[in-house]
């Protein structure tokens, strides 16, 4: 999707508002959204910056209605295993969902294009962004669909690291660069499998479809830690 000038300044600042986080001005496009054997999204969290007291109590309030739990994620993403993509690349719930959510009106307005871009569009960070919303862990997990967004906002939340952890998210960059702005796809770590692997489950892999992989550590640039319920 290309950026487009149309959009005012002040709609990509109310984007970036929306997101609490620092947000890149990359041209989102099916080579930039996520992508299981081509390109990735987002990255870990801090606690965003509060405008005011009232702001911090209301954000503490959300935060001890969290609820749900790493297991609970992991199971929805795998029970997805096998969903597969059409012959153009889309047709998805993932992608169906994206377009159609509030989050897709927030990046079209800070990237460009249009609702309907995301229907075809490369859609690793889509799942991601679909199973944290259908688990009611949205605002542990964020929703993007684009990799290497989703990977900062969970950095410029406090919430990146590099230790793999059952239902973080984790990012791969397929040079094996350490960098957030090379980050090629994303997924959820189901396990560390202790001898340099790590089990995984991601959607858009190589072969179109959500799928449980075991990836080497070494094309991870890091991960994204949820704050979810113990």
């Amino acid at each position: 999707m290309a950026k487009h000038s149309l959009f005012a300044a002040s709609k990509k600042n109310l984007a970036r508002a929306v997101l609490g986080a620092t947000v890149v001005s990359t041209v989102l496009g099916v080579n930039a959204v996520a992508h299981a054997e081509a390109l990735p999204h987002p990255a870990a969290h801090a606690a965003p910056v509060l405008a005011d007291r009232s702001e911090d109590v209301r954000v503490k309030s959300e935060k001890e209605k969290i609820t749900v739990t790493a297991q609970q994620v992991l199971a929805l993403a795998k029970s997805q295993i096998g969903t597969s993509e059409n012959s153009v690349g889309g047709g998805t719930p993932y992608q169906r969902w994206y377009s159609r959510s509030q989050r897709a009106a927030e990046t079209i307005a800070r990237d460009g294009g249009t609702r309907a871009d995301y229907l075809n569009a490369a859609w690793c960070a889509m799942f991601v962004s679909w199973v944290g919303d259908k688990a009611g862990a949205r605002s542990q997990i964020g929703w993007d669909a684009y990799t290497v967004a989703h990977a900062k906002w969970f950095k410029n939340n406090g919430r990146f690291g590099d230790v793999a952890k059952p239902g973080s998210v984790v990012f791969f960059s397929w040079s094996g660069s350490d960098r957030i702005r090379d980050i090629n796809h994303v997924g959820f770590v189901e396990k560390d499998n202790g001898d340099g692997t790590i089990t995984t489950i991601e959607g858009n892999t190589g072969r179109g479809r959500v799928e449980e992989r075991v990836r080497p550590k070494s094309q991870v640039v890091g991960y994204g830690y949820p704050d979810y319920a113990a």
